[in-house]
């Protein structure tokens, strides 16, 4: 509590207050500058607030400040009846609802402030539902809320804007920064415009470098319009694709259908949907909805241990077991009808069955068709964009299918006929096999004889001269074969030379020409666009300087404009008030005491009057009530205590009479026991 007066004492003593407190003036202060103390800090946060409370009533005070504490959010401490006690303490200035109280506006003033701001905008009026039945009550109700709107809005962006927002010092740095690179920029394009005046021509090269540039920046955008044309192509191109497709499988579904498999098909379709309707998905959502009330019972429950899951799994299998057990009893005591109702019902479940599993099939395979058509969608999509090929139609693919056909037959009997080569093959290398062995033997035995006559080499001597003659030959055709090849592409090569330079002669004459018009119509075009940019300069300061003047003449047209309908209202206004005054003098002025009761001076003393009255009415009865209120509490605690001891009072009537009703109980047991 000490450390809560210093804080709030240190808080007052600052700007704007500047009370000059101390521990010991602040402990001092009355109720009524507590009060108004507390009015000051709140009239600080709300300017609305700041009013002397000697000139209001105690009631008026207490219910203002407890309306801005409630805007300002302000929980007092403790339960309802604290909350009537926190009234009546702020009603009468208690030290301990007002400390708290200053001690938690002090702590967070810029914030309530901003708190307090926003209320006036932000705190909605009520209207009553029987004035909103009013078309124009309504209107202006709801344009009332959309402008609630609109200000929250603009006040989160004006929030962004100042947390986001650089400081004026950062700013100041940045410009300097910004204005000494300008100074760099201007002094190097000094530089450079000395060097570039020392060439010859250098108006002529500066005006080809700014006129390449701007066709630069030409070509870039007509690329970039080229690739968007290109773009919008490709899905135009996409779009007749599928339509063409979806077209053809119309087309060969209309040709290829009658009405009546038409009929039958959208009746299988139609009794489907049916059955899912109402079978199906009812069935699995009922199953959904149990598992959810399941779940959601389960996640209620509080955290289960190990041992409660083995409880409940042990009780789990006993319920289960009772269960095989009562069906094994009702199985027994079945009767030979009831068997083959049994036996029905089996074939019926078992069909019911095969009927859900086959629907749960079509049902994925028609989301299957469904992923697969997507995904062929996103192929061709895809196929597009790398530039391959389009996808082959339904006719394409027949076609395609029957060309692979005759391509597999064809396929079949090349194979058979290399099967066919293939075990010739293994004949022949068996063949060569066996005549090799016969040869090595055959050279082996000639190889002997040679030795035997005395001239061993003989043979190998006489096979490699042989070979190499048989070389030398045909590498002789060769030569003379690359040579008369050679003479006669030189000769070709000769002939289609002179052709060539016959035949581009006038082609080469033309392009000469043609060069020249060039050269010459680029002249004239740079002059007609030297021409073309100065008439725009110049038009476009023209145009520049009209625009800022109609400009400056719209602004002064709408200011002349809200100063003339300002002026009209404040004419309107005075009008009203002087005819409101005219009629006032004339009720004061008139001998009818009827129309000078009419007159608003005379209602209002009236009505002054009476509120005087009614005040000194109220005082009085404060002062009755503030007399009698010791007394008066004093005659409850009395009456309270009163009750009480009657209450006692009764309890021990009730205990006395129960003991005699036991123990005439108890004595007419005895009796009967005395008969006996």
């Amino acid at each position: 509590m000490g450390d809560q007066i210093q804080f709030i004492v240190e808080k007052l003593n600052q700007e704007p207050f500047r009370k000059n407190y101390n521990l010991i003036s602040f402990d001092s202060l009355e109720s009524l500058q507590l009060l108004q103390l507390l009015s000051d800090v709140l009239g600080e946060i709300d300017p609305k607030h700041a009013v002397d409370i000697r000139e209001e009533l105690p009631e008026q005070t207490a219910k203002r400040m407890l309306h801005l504490l409630g805007i300002l959010k302000y929980k007092p401490p403790g339960t309802v009846s604290d909350l009537s006690a926190f009234r009546q303490g702020l009603l009468t200035g208690s030290k301990p609802v007002i400390h708290p109280v200053l001690h938690w506006l002090l702590q967070r003033t810029n914030e309530l402030k901003k708190r307090a701001y926003l209320a006036r905008f932000l705190v909605k009026l009520e209207v009553p539902a029987e004035f909103l039945q009013d078309d124009t009550v309504a209107d202006f109700n709801k344009q009332y809320e959309e402008l609630m709107e609109a200000f929250k809005n603009l006040h989160k962006e004006h929030e962004q804007l100042k947390v986001s927002g650089l400081s004026t010092a950062e700013i100041r740095r940045d410009i300097s920064a910004m204005e000494e690179e300008k100074d760099q920029l201007a002094k190097r394009v000094e530089r450079l415009k000395r060097r570039v005046e020392t060439v010859q021509n250098h108006q002529r090269m500066l005006e080809i470098a700014r006129q390449l540039r701007l066709e630069k920046e030409r070509e870039e955008s007509l690329a970039q319009q080229k690739q968007e044309q290109k773009s919008q192509l490709f899905h135009a191109e996409q779009r007749l694709q599928r339509a063409q497709v979806q077209l053809k499988e119309m087309q060969h579904v209309v040709a290829d259908s009658k009405p009546e498999s038409l009929m039958k098909k959208l009746e299988e379709e139609v009794n489907f949907n049916s059955y899912l309707v109402t079978e199906k998905i009812p069935r699995e959502m009922e199953s959904k909805k149990t598992s959810v009330y399941f779940l959601q019972k389960v996640v209620a429950e509080p955290a289960m241990t190990q041992a409660d899951l083995t409880a409940l799994e042990s009780e789990i299998n006993e319920v289960n077991a009772q269960v095989n057990q009562l069906i094994e009893k009702r199985m027994m005591k079945y009767e030979p009808a009831d068997s083959k109702f049994s036996m029905y019902r089996q074939q019926a479940s078992i069909i019911s069955r095969k009927k859900e599993a086959k629907a749960e099939e079509l049902q994925a395979a028609k989301e299957e068709m469904s992923s697969l058509e997507r995904q062929m969608e996103q192929k061709s999509s895809q196929a597009h964009e790398l530039e391959g090929s389009e996808v082959l139609t339904e006719d394409e693919f027949k076609q395609y299918v029957s060309k692979l056909r005759s391509k597999n037959t064809l396929y079949k009997k090349k194979r058979l006929e290399i099967a066919a080569v293939t075990a010739e093959y293994g004949v022949l290398q068996r063949t060569e096999e066996l005549l090799r062995q016969r040869h090595e033997a055959v050279q082996q035995q000639l190889q002997a004889v040679e030795e035997k006559k005395g001239i061993s080499g003989y043979s190998y001597t006489q096979e490699e001269l042989e070979r190499v003659s048989a070389v030398k030959s045909e590498m002789d055709e060769v030569k003379g074969q690359t040579l008369d090849n050679m003479s006669e592409m030189v000769k070709k090569l000769n002939s289609m030379v002179a052709e060539k330079k016959a035949s581009l002669a006038p082609v080469i004459k033309e392009l000469r020409q043609l060069r020249q018009n060039c050269q010459e119509l680029t002249q004239e075009c740079e002059e007609k666009k030297i021409q073309y940019d100065s008439c725009a300069a110049g038009l476009e300061t023209n145009r520049s300087a009209l625009e800022q003047e109609v400009k400056g003449l719209l602004e002064d047209c709408a200011q002349e404009e809200s100063n003339y309908r300002y002026i009209n209202c404040m004419k309107r206004t005075l009008e009203i008030q002087l005819q409101r005054a005219k009629e006032e003098m004339k009720a004061c002025v008139s001998p009818d005491p009827q129309e000078r009761r009419r007159a608003v001076r005379e209602q209002y003393t009236r009505i002054i009057l009476e509120q005087e009255n009614l005040g000194k009415k109220l005082r009085e009865k404060q002062k009755v009530v503030r007399e009698s209120h010791g007394p008066n509490m004093k005659q409850m605690k009395m009456w309270q205590d009163f009750e009480q001891l009657m209450e006692c009072k009764r309890e021990c009537f009730l205990k006395q009479q129960n003991q005699a009703a036991i123990g005439q109980v108890i004595q007419e047991g005895g009796k009967d026991r005395l008969v006996l």
